[in-house]
C-alpha cells in the first residue's frame, strides 16, 4: 500500500537537507531511501518537487509519498548456505568464491539473494530494493568470506549507520604481489569511476570517495606476500584497487592484476575473515571468524 506523510518543519528542522529533515521526522526510513524517493519527484515541498539538495525553510509543507513494494521477482531456491551467526534480527553467512551476491543481468539464479529468500522467507529488510532485500554491504563474486544480512530495517538502519561511522570491523587476508618494505602500512588514496572503463575503479581525485585500508605482511614467499588487510572505508573493489595502486595486486584478481593472471585462482586470492559489529538491538560486540578457504591455502602450499 502506498503511504503518504505531510510534515511542517518547525525550527529543530529548518536549514537542514531535505533528505537529512525527512529522517529526522520519519526514524522508519534511511536516507538513502528517501534520497531515491526523491529522485522519483515523489517529495515535495509547498506543493513543487525538489532535489535533495533543497534545505527546509521554517514552515515548509513537506509531503512524502512511500511507493508500495514491488512484488519480488526473484525467485526463492534450496541452496545451501554456511551461516556462521543467526538471529532474529540479522544473519552473517561465509559466502564461496564465484557466488554472486544479488541479481542482476546474466545472474537471476544461484545468487545469494535467491538462497536467502528460501532460508529468511519474508523475513528481509527492503531497504535496498526488491533485488537486494537484506543486503547491508556486498563483496565481489570471486571473493569469499562473511557477510552480514539483516532481517528488517531496524537492523539494516542501524548496521548501515556503522559502516558510515567506520566502527564496523572488516578484515580480510589476501595474497599480492612482490615484498613490501615495511611490515605494515595504510593506503590513504580517494576511490571513484575509472574514466574510460565504467566497470572498474581507480584512485582519482574526480568524482571520487574517502578510502583507506590498512594492511600488515603476514608471511613472505619468493614472489608473493600473505597480508591482513582492515578497512577503514569500505568503497567498491577497495583492497584491489589500492593493493593495484601501490604495486602490489592480489595474486589471481583478473582486472586490476597483471595481464598474465593465474587463472587457476578463479579470480582474486581474497577473503573475508572477520567481520565484528555492534548488535543492533542489544548493543553487544559481536565477532565473527571464517577459517581460510580451501583455494587459499592450496594455493599458500603451492608457494612454500
Amino acid at each position: 500500500m502506498t503511504k503518504a506523510y505531510i510534515y511542517t518543519i518547525d525550527e529543530s528542522t529548518a536549514g537542514e537537507r531535505i533528505d537529512k529533515a525527512i529522517c529526522s521526522l520519519n526514524n522508519d526510513i534511511s536516507r538513502s531511501a528517501v534520497q531515491k524517493i526523491i529522485e522519483r519527484s515523489a517529495v515535495c515541498v509547498n506543493g513543487k518537487a525538489v532535489s535533495k539538495n533543497y534545505k527546509v525553510k521554517l514552515n515548509d509543507k513537506i509531503s512524502v509519498i512511500i511507493p508500495e513494494n514491488t512484488p519480488l521477482e526473484v525467485e526463492p531456491e534450496n541452496i545451501e548456505l554456511d551461516i556462521r551467526y543467526e538471529d532474529k534480527d540479522l544473519l552473517v553467512v561465509n559466502k564461496p568464491k564465484n557466488m554472486v551476491v544479488h541479481p542482476a543481468a546474466g545472474n537471476f539464479s544461484g545468487t545469494l539473494v535467491n538462497a536467502l529468500l528460501y532460508h529468511c522467507k519474508d523475513s528481509l529488510s527492503g531497504i535496498n530494493g526488491v533485488i537486494r532485500p537484506g543486503i547491508v554491504h556486498r563483496i565481489d563474486k570471486d571473493t569469499s568470506g562473511l557477510l552480514i544480512v539483516a532481517k528488517n530495517d531496524f537492523a539494516h538502519i542501524n548496521l548501515s549507520e556503522q559502516i558510515k561511522a567506520h566502527s564496523f570491523t572488516r578484515e580480510y587476508q589476501a595474497v599480492v604481489y612482490g615484498h613490501f618494505k615495511t611490515q605494515e602500512g595504510t593506503v590513504d588514496a580517494p576511490i571513484g569511476r575509472h574514466p574510460a572503463d565504467r566497470k572498474k575503479m581507480t584512485v582519482t581525485e574526480k568524482n571520487s570517495k574517502y578510502a583507506v585500508t590498512h594492511y600488515s605482511v603476514i608471511n613472505e614467499y619468493k614472489d608473493f606476500t600473505h597480508i591482513a588487510v582492515r578497512l577503514e572505508t569500505g568503497r567498491t573493489h577497495q583492497i584491489r584497487v589500492h593493493m593495484a595502486y601501490i604495486g602490489h595486486p592480489v595474486a589471481g584478481d583478473p582486472v586490476y592484476g597483471p595481464k598474465k593472471v593465474i587463472t587457476s585462482l578463479g579470480g582474486q586470492c581474497l577473503h573475508a575473515g572477520l567481520i565484528g559489529f555492534k548488535h543492533p538491538r542489544t548493543g553487544k560486540y559481536i565477532e565473527i571468524k571464517s577459517e581460510l578457504p580451501e583455494y587459499f591455502t592450496l594455493f599458500l602450499n603451492s608457494l612454500k
